[in-house]
């Protein structure tokens, strides 16, 4: 499933860094996550970057993108693949 910011998010810009997929970037009054992007970083780290990161616990799973373990890594290996 991929992730999402609520609007407790304090704009403290430590997350948008720590994403391995581009997937975060600041929105109009947030930071935002791109489902199409977001593999709660596997692929890349044992845990989702941002949420260790995050000082206000805002980052939660978003219920609009469920995905399995299996779909999460296909999507990491397509968005890493150089073809």
């Amino acid at each position: 499933m991929a992730l999402m910011i609520t609007d407790e998010c304090i704009n403290c810009d430590v997350c948008e860094p720590e994403c391995p997929n581009e997937a975060i970037s600041q929105g109009e009054e947030i930071y935002e996550i791109d489902p199409n992007r977001c593999t709660q970083c596997v692929g890349h780290f044992d845990t989702p970057q941002c949420i260790e990161v995050c000082p206000v616990d805002c980052i939660l799973p978003d219920p609009g993108h469920s995905e399995t373990e299996e779909q999460l890594q296909a999507k990491y290996e397509k968005l890493t693949s150089t073809a």
